[in-house]
């Protein structure tokens, strides 16, 4: 009896490794902006990526995303830039020294140790009418309110950056990247959508264009998929994080992976 339980127990309990989806695949890397450019609206500020520490700790992140085995390797940086190309071949060729952007320390550093020849730019510009959406809640007596949404959400990279000190960097990521997290930063895009009227759909037409500008990163992204056997590495800003797994998850012809999947922390 208790041998005939254990064999039944061994066939329906669940794999402890699931199998990986058939087709292509495409995991988003969402991170923060590792050289401070300072161009968002709220900025976190980062330690010297540079430091011995921190190349310890990047280095440790390399060696986890090559369990995802990319082919190719999809950066935050202009569709089609010759530059960043250059700089990669550069890169290979001992001819150039990585910045501390996150595009060269994770992603020129991951191609190089797997052997890729190339890199590939995915970014598209677009408008983010924020100033817009502020100067409806002031004309309309909701100057408080827009300031209370402002100082929520620098509370929150604020918050993001006190981690960051006294983390590694993928321990941050893994933060980062939490179903959590992601749906909290999509939420502050969201509580834009009640600034406006008919006539004057401020805040929501912001939201139409961060779409429309993640929908277009989305198509370079998805034209790097030429084989089934593809597995394309994203490696983004953590602000488009959530638009891009969503346009991922919806397209019936790629399978959506995670960087929890390669930790196994959800």
């Amino acid at each position: 009896m208790k041998t005939t339980l254990l064999i039944m127990l061994l066939v329906v309990a669940p794999s402890a490794f699931p199998a990986q989806p058939a087709g292509p695949q495409i995991l988003v890397l969402g991170t923060y902006h590792m050289a401070n450019p300072g161009r968002d609206v709220h900025n976190m500020q980062a330690d010297d990526m540079l430091s011995a520490r921190r190349q310890k700790e990047i280095g440790e992140l390399v060696e986890v995303l090559k369990r995802f085995q990319p082919s190719k390797v999809a950066v935050e940086a202009d569709v089609g830039s010759q530059v960043v190309t250059q700089r990669y071949s550069d890169y290979l060729a001992g001819k150039y020294a990585l910045t501390r952007n996150e595009t060269e320390q994770i992603g020129f550093r991951l191609a190089k140790e797997l052997g890729h020849a190339t890199i590939y730019p995915v970014d598209e510009e677009g408008d983010f009418p924020y100033e817009r959406v502020q100067n409806f809640a002031k004309a309309n007596n909701r100057a408080e309110e827009f300031a209370a949404l402002a100082a929520g959400a620098e509370a929150r990279v604020q918050e993001q950056g006190s981690f960051l000190a006294s983390h590694s960097v993928l321990e941050m990521l893994e933060r980062m990247n939490a179903d959590a997290t992601v749906a909290g930063d999509v939420a502050t895009y969201l509580a834009f959508v009640p600034f406006g009227d008919p006539g004057d759909y401020a805040g929501p037409d912001l939201l139409a264009m961060w779409y429309q500008r993640n929908i277009r990163i989305y198509h370079n992204i998805r034209a790097l998929v030429t084989a089934p056997s593809d597995r394309i590495l994203v490696i983004y800003g953590a602000g488009h994080l959530g638009w891009l797994r969503q346009d991922v998850a919806s397209d019936a012809s790629v399978s959506l992976r995670k960087l929890s999947d390669l930790t196994g922390h959800p």
